[in-house]
């Protein structure tokens, strides 16, 4: 069933508002100081999941394909983001975050050939600016180590997104394999930090298997593939543009749920990241250059050649 642009933006916003639940989930239902074995039982179930149903693996160039892209998407991207969170004030790592798109608009010029429009670059910084005004919180000195998770968590996950974009798919394998893959490896690579940094696993009761299932079910196997179907038939500087519902929706339920109130000046960062989200679906689609359109009109799956207007 043919899906229209909107109902594909729609359907790929679902997986960063989904993100956005992690904090309120870990806070309220996890036990405390796990954020490896909390990435660990995100990933490799989810992966294997995945698998399980696709029953398709890797062949080829695509091990090791699979494997960087695992690990750029979850296996580096989840360690850094917890590290930035755990020692960045004020929600610093969010606003690092939301700079993905300035991010993605610099390495789609560099391995897609696409050069950024000065509209792209504005509405990248409105929303990274949208999102300061929400999360940041008054706050002492920075820690340099957190700093530089932050950047390198961003810029982890801006690479596999443009990566995803530059190779596709093989013939034949739908977007439920391509993210199985990843999840995978991505978990296999965070598995030996989980047990080395953090020990054994801790003890769960009812209420944090609850949490780890929502994470690993909704949060990650289904988000993560609403995120790499996306990427299949969006731009990559579209899909990264909805990267900013993550932190808006954090702060939603921290009003609804935690209790946690909005300022006017948190509501006008909200109504400015969100417009920068919009905007972003409708940033002129860059061309690609003649030598890197030579190289995959032929390799590349119909849907990837065609653009974004119809699934």
């Amino acid at each position: 069933m043919a899906l229209s642009r909107p109902a594909l933006i729609t359907l790929t916003a679902l997986a960063p508002v989904s993100w956005g639940t992690t904090y309120a989930v870990t806070t309220e239902f996890l036990p405390p100081d796990r954020p490896l074995f909390t990435a660990l039982v995100r990933a490799l179930p989810a992966g294997l999941l995945l698998l399980a149903l696709a029953r398709v693996l890797p062949r080829g160039a695509w091990w090791w394909k699979a494997g960087v892209l695992g690990a750029l998407n979850i296996g580096a991207f989840f360690p850094l983001l917890f590290l930035a969170a755990y020692r960045l004030p004020g929600g610093l790592a969010a606003v690092v975050g939301s700079a993905g798109p300035l991010f993605v608009a610099g390495l789609s010029a560099l391995l897609l050939g696409q050069r950024p429009s000065a509209r792209t670059l504005v509405t990248g910084a409105v929303a990274a600016f949208g999102v300061s005004l929400v999360v940041l919180r008054a706050a002492g000195a920075l820690d340099t180590l957190g700093l530089l998770a932050a950047v390198a968590s961003t810029a982890s996950m801006s690479t596999g997104t443009v990566l995803t974009k530059r190779w596709g798919r093989p013939e034949g394998v739908g977007p439920l394999a391509l993210t199985g893959w990843q999840l995978t490896a991505g978990g296999l690579l965070i598995a030996p930090l989980a047990f080395l940094a953090e020990g054994a696993p801790p003890a769960l009761d009812g209420r944090a298997l609850g949490g780890y299932l929502y994470l690993a079910l909704a949060n990650t196997a289904l988000a993560y593939w609403l995120w790499f179907r996306g990427i299949g038939r969006m731009t990559a500087t579209q899909v990264t543009f909805l990267g900013p519902l993550s932190p808006l929706t954090a702060a939603v339920v921290g009003w609804a749920a935690l209790g946690q109130a909005l300022t006017p000046v948190q509501l006008v960062g909200m109504g400015l990241a969100f417009g920068a989200t919009v905007a972003g679906q409708f940033v002129t689609r860059p061309s690609r250059t003649l030598d890197y359109a030579r190289r995959n009109a032929r390799t590349e799956p119909a849907d990837l050649r065609d653009g974004p207007a119809v699934v």
